[in-house]
């Protein structure tokens, strides 16, 4: 088992974000990794449980012990019981090391009121005998003072010749030659970094968005009254507009994630605010100061900006005083937002050299995979790909910034269809900005040369061309017809359209791959620990006992291509010879016939989803299983079953499931939730891009 200790330079250089991106690096990496945070170091106004171990406990599912209070910690200090101190720190440790290949201890911060942390870092690192990995900044300073700044720091752990010393991770990195100049330019100047003794282990560049609050918590920061909520939980604050100018020259700075500031007697301020809402700008809020109460007479012409979700706020505090409260915000990460604190770690990790420290800790007891692992590998395959994946709903605002995303990354070669104006006009009013490279295909002008085809496919269906050119109408259908024709590898649908409303152009046009008579899906359950293959929860109402035994192997294959060891659990009421009734039989019929086409293939049923999921009760109920207590896919007996548990495992241990995959098609389709977000588009794009790669020639 191997410790990494991160030990911050001074104050503010994001150590919160970077413990969560170094477990997330780690964790990316197959190795089981703990977290532990020896001693809190609460902000003011913190009332809740010590930051770090909170987010990290939200965010990878890691719970730490509890940190020791900082007041215990200097009322031990203060009577001279640093030995007695550390050894109950070392007793919390082994708590947060059980079972785990590498744990990251994060240090104390240095500020005013604690001069004695570096100290204390010092013996926690030496008594946990941990690898040191310093955390800096670059504050206002030129290279060569940060350079010296390093390594004082290095200084205080046994400096850079001590091997224990690894390294430096720069965050917040603010330069506008970008960050490969920045590092070559540091490590042209600092000799520390021109040995192999010390590496610089990461260099993290700034991100606005990743700073960015939500408008709630701009409101709870600030006292504001809520005038209208709308999305105040989900749109965040990118940048403050002071509004004392006229309308004329206030009307360019109404842009998505602004959060405008005005006197609440400024009638002309708000209706244009509405005016940009109303025309599809997100913008983070209306925060009206000064203590005016707007005219209600205003705000009744206002009704379709309150409906479209635009959060209005009030403060009594005038417009100096508000702006200056604004900017003194603090920019921690609160509690609860998960999916800022899900975004910082995976943009640290993006940037940390994990493969460098994955290697230092050896090889892993057991590897595994892990959601970020599951997510990372994700990405990494669907890159090397490079697969061109048709968007029908080319103009919907989900799907038009998912295709940017995936484009900008090297994810897929995303193709839209829609008409280019309307793209246009969805990335300007929703703040996108569309990278080179990505295709937008008018259907009105490219409809025409798939008639044909179309009619030749359906020959035997008594398709005409009038019949085909109204079907083509459809931009799901059209897009069907380009992967038909081999034109895209796959295509991905139902951010506005129903499953039966993707599937049904497939199974018409595309049909089943060989050796298969049905089109199922599986969804990636990603759990804190492991992720886990979930089918059919989507698409087959009742199969019988032959398609039940079909999805089955269909979802182990499944399983096995995104790196999941395949053992198959055929869920039901009942386990073994315990139940009998129609249902059971059928999961055991399945059973029988899934083992007799893959003999070799670790599958067991009928199994309670206890019994599957459960060491304990695997071992009680099913004690010779090769499957029980460790399943990995989970074949539920009908949709009912399946989409029900599915949905409960998600909300009930709030996990991010990705999917549904649709299997068994000649070529990749999958279909959306109608309530996709950005992120499961995605990774939905991913998915069927190394689908495509796995198919046979």
């Amino acid at each position: 088992m191997h410790t990494f200790f991160i030990a911050p330079t001074g104050f503010g250089v994001g150590l919160t974000s970077i413990s969560l991106g170094l477990v997330g690096a780690l964790e990316r990496s197959g190795l089981k990794v703990g977290f532990f945070k020896p001693i809190a170091q609460p902000h003011a106004g913190d009332l809740g449980p010590e930051r770090s171990s909170e987010l990290i406990a939200r965010t990878h599912g890691l719970h730490s012990p509890k940190p020791l209070p900082l007041s215990h910690v200097e009322r031990m200090l203060g009577d001279g019981h640093l030995d007695e101190l550390l050894e109950e720190i070392i007793s919390l440790y082994h708590q947060a090391a059980a079972d785990k290949d590498v744990v990251i201890v994060e240090g104390m911060v240095p500020t005013r009121h604690a001069s004695y942390a570096a100290r204390v870092n010092f013996h926690l690192a030496k008594s946990l005998d941990a690898d040191v990995i310093l955390v800096s900044a670059p504050e206002d300073e030129n290279l060569t003072e940060l350079s010296d700044r390093i390594e004082i720091q290095a200084q205080q752990f046994g400096g850079p010749k001590d091997p224990k010393v690894l390294g430096v991770i720069l965050n917040k990195v603010r330069n506008e030659d970008g960050i490969e100049a920045f590092t070559e330019q540091l490590q042209e100047l600092s000799p520390l970094l021109k040995t192999d003794d010390f590496r610089l282990l990461g260099c993290i560049p700034w991100r606005d968005e990743l700073n960015a609050p939500r408008t709630k918590d701009v409101a709870e920061l600030l006292g504001a009254r809520i005038l209208n909520a709308g999305d105040y939980e989900q749109r965040r604050m990118m940048k403050i507009v002071l509004c004392a100018r006229a309308v004329a020259n206030s009307v360019q700075l109404l842009k998505p994630g602004t959060l405008v500031v005005t006197p609440g007697d400024r009638d002309d301020i708000i209706l244009s605010a509405s005016l940009a809402a109303m025309n599809g700008v997100p913008l983070a809020g209306l925060l009206l100061c000064s203590d005016f109460v707007p005219d209600p007479r205003i705000m009744e012409l206002c009704q379709g900006a309150l409906a479209s979700g635009l959060p209005v706020m009030t403060v009594g505090t005038g417009s100096y005083d508000t702006a200056t409260n604004l900017n003194r915000l603090n920019k921690e990460i609160p509690l609860d937002d998960r999916e800022r604190a899900e975004k910082v770690s995976d943009f640290v990790a993006s940037h940390i050299d994990h493969d460098w420290l994955s290697a230092r800790c050896g090889t892993p007891r057991e590897l595994r995979l892990s959601p970020p692992a599951f997510r990372y590998q994700l990405v990494q395959r669907a890159k090397a790909a490079a697969k061109r994946i048709v968007l029908p709903e080319g103009a919907e605002p989900r799907t038009v910034q998912a295709a940017a995303i995936c484009q900008a990354r090297g994810i897929a070669r995303c193709v839209l269809l829609a008409k280019p104006e309307e793209v246009q006009a969805v990335a300007r009013s929703q703040g996108i900005d569309l990278p080179e490279g990505l295709e937008i295909l008018d259907p009105d002008l490219i409809r025409g040369r798939y008639v044909e085809p179309m009619v030749e496919l359906r020959k035997g269906k008594g398709l005409n061309a009038p019949m085909a050119e109204a079907q083509l109408e459809d931009t799901v259908v059209l897009g069907t017809m380009m992967l038909a024709l081999d034109e895209v590898d796959g295509l991905v649908s139902g951010a506005v359209h129903t499953t039966a409303n993707t599937i049904r152009p497939a199974l018409q046009l595309i049909k089943t791959a060989p050796g298969y008579n049905l089109v199922s899906s599986v969804f990636f359950m990603l759990l804190p620990d492991q992720v886990l293959v979930y089918g059919d929860c989507a698409v087959n109402p009742d199969p019988n006992a032959e398609q039940l035994a079909e999805i089955a192997l269909q979802s182990a294959k499944s399983a096995q291509a995104f790196g999941i060891p395949p053992r198959v659990a055929m869920i039901s009421y009942s386990t073994g010879d315990s139940g009998s009734g129609e249902e059971v039989e059928k999961v055991r019929a399945a059973t029988r016939l899934a083992r007799e086409k893959r003999p070799e293939l670790l599958l067991d049923g009928p199994l309670q989803y206890d019994a599957a999921a459960i060491e304990s009760v695997g071992r009680q109920k099913a004690p010779n299983s090769p499957v029980a207590g460790r399943a990995t896919v989970f074949v539920f007996p009908d949709l009912n079953t399946g989409n029900t548990t599915y949905k409960a495992v998600q909300r009930s241990a709030d996990c991010i499931s990705v999917g549904p995959m649709l299997q068994g098609l000649r070529k990749p389709v999958n279909d959306l939730s109608r309530g996709a977000l950005v992120d499961d588009i995605v990774f939905t794009i991913a998915l069927t891009a190394i689908q495509a790669a796995d198919q046979p020639e």
